[in-house]
């Protein structure tokens, strides 16, 4: 990678920081929205009245204490800087007050070096790690994150009953509703594909959200119904550099749950809400370029390079120990079971959407050449995602990992003689946890991941959440077993 001159930087960033300063003006902010992610993957924030906003803060960041953060510093030790990055300037549409929001990156106060649990300074140094190998020197991502639009979510945990009920008008369990006027157009389970309004009841509201990702500098290529009942969406924005699309898949989660709550609905990505219909899933699109030129354009199986294979090798290598940071809920497993399109196969195949890796075949341009990896969804935290998963897929590229042979059958109709030699995702997130405490040397290269970081994941996800939800019983299990 081309070395920057280090003038040339501090020229573009104080020009960039300038821009803060104008936009500020033009819409009149009165307060700064300072956002940054937590180890979990979840947008936090506080907020200083504009006149705090000074040239300084850019540099020297605003103190924050970081011991209420998840998975973060002890109390002991709990002081810590957020410093502005001022490429991500933008105007918030919902808070009432006229508000300017910006990404911020950690760093540790004493010595002014960045967080090592901070996801971004993770992601970045991933990155770096790209740079360093010569392999490439720009690594694109386009993630497809879908979610539910839904009219009502309810829920109670305690020690004498669980429960949760959600609604949704158009969900087909109310085909035969008397508690409001009726008037139908319900979707069928695993018909919600494409249908016109006023089937699809949430088009209104989606348009919205694309009015509010484009006015956030996000480029929107499309957005429809997808398959389940019950309001499940998808709006596709297209590709970009990963530290960039890790920064917009944030925002984009932002505006379509602030988008459904001023439209008087919730919208969730929670992988598996509904029992019995597809659940919401984030196919992630890959390419690896240098110089301005595609690497994974090829002679090779769908057009592919060597490269390209290699770096599908990688992913499909690792991928038992990538589940747990692109799959890391308990939820997660829920929609990754075979019948619903899931990809629980470790296979790659060019248009099986059965398979964990499809290469998409919509175009012949070697531009257009990428590796989509299906198994994540919305609940991961992007940075840390994309970074493992380029992290696999350079170790695949290094090593010439060997990615076998593609399939192209339709893997549910395998006879089970061929159905025992393919390789399956983990079945729970205990699983997939106990595959990255095995297989995590990958992630370390590059020094980007940190062993105390890997292991503060593994326990926090086994404490808080996999023993949480063993610990309950589960009103399935009162249907099973209360009279036996």
């Amino acid at each position: 990678m081309e070395n920057k001159d280090p003038k040339e930087v501090e020229k573009e960033k104080l020009k960039r920081i300038n821009d803060v300063f104008k936009l500020a003006k033009e819409k009149e902010v009165k307060m700064i929205d300072l956002r940054f992610t937590d180890m979990m993957g979840q947008w936090q924030h506080f907020s200083v009245p504009v006149h705090r906003l000074t040239e300084d803060v850019f540099y020297d960041g605003f103190g924050f204490d970081g011991s209420s953060i998840r998975g973060w510093k002890a109390i002991n030790e709990s002081d810590m800087l957020a410093i502005p990055d001022p490429t991500t300037a933008n105007i918030d549409p919902f808070i009432k007050t006229k508000t300017l929001s910006l990404i911020c990156d950690i760093y540790d106060p004493i010595t002014k070096t960045p967080y090592d649990f901070d996801p971004r300074y993770i992601a970045k140094k991933a990155l770096n790690y790209l740079h360093q190998t010569g392999i490439a020197d720009e690594v694109y991502f386009g993630p497809e994150a879908e979610f539910f639009i839904l009219d009502h979510v309810a829920y109670n945990i305690n020690e004498y009953s669980s429960w949760f009920r959600i609604d949704s008008r158009e969900g087909f369990w109310n085909s035969g509703s008397e508690n409001e006027a009726n008037l139908g157009h319900k979707i069928r389970l695993k018909e919600g594909y494409f249908p016109v309004p006023p089937s699809d009841s949430t088009n209104d509201i989606r348009n919205v959200m694309v009015e509010h990702l484009l006015n956030a500098g996000i480029d929107v290529e499309t957005q429809h119904h997808e398959v389940a009942t019950a309001g499940q969406a998808e709006i596709d924005f297209k590709f970009a550099p990963m530290l960039l699309c890790a920064d917009q898949l944030q925002m984009f989660k932002y505006i379509v749950k602030n988008t459904a709550r001023a439209e008087g609905k919730t919208a969730t990505f929670m992988p598996k809400p509904i029992f019995g219909d597809n659940g919401s899933g984030m196919h992630t699109h890959i390419s690896l370029w240098k110089q301005g030129k595609p690497l994974f354009a090829g002679d090779k199986y769908a057009g592919l390079s060597d490269m390209a294979l290699h770096f599908i090798g990688g992913l499909l290598k690792h991928a038992p120990a990538l589940l747990a940071l692109s799959n890391p809920t308990t939820n997660s497993y829920k929609r990754l079971v075979p019948g619903y399109e899931a990809p629980v196969n470790l296979v790659y195949s060019k248009m099986n959407r059965s398979a964990a890796i499809r290469i998409p075949m919509y175009s012949d341009s070697p531009k257009a050449k990428r590796v989509e990896f299906r198994c994540p969804d919305g609940t991961s935290n992007p940075y840390l995602t994309f970074a493992a998963l380029l992290l696999a897929g350079i170790d695949g590229i290094i090593n010439k990992v060997d990615p076998g042979e593609p399939m192209d059958k339709d893997i549910y109709h395998l006879s089970p003689e061929e159905h025992k030699n393919i390789k399956h995702a983990p079945a729970t997130l205990e699983l997939a946890l106990d595959a990255l405490g095995k297989d995590n040397d990958f992630l370390k290269h590059g020094d980007v991941f940190s062993s105390e970081l890997i292991n503060t994941w593994i326990d926090y996800k086994m404490e808080k959440e996999v023993k949480q939800v063993q610990l309950r019983p589960h009103p399935y299990e009162f249907h099973l077993y209360y009279e036996v």
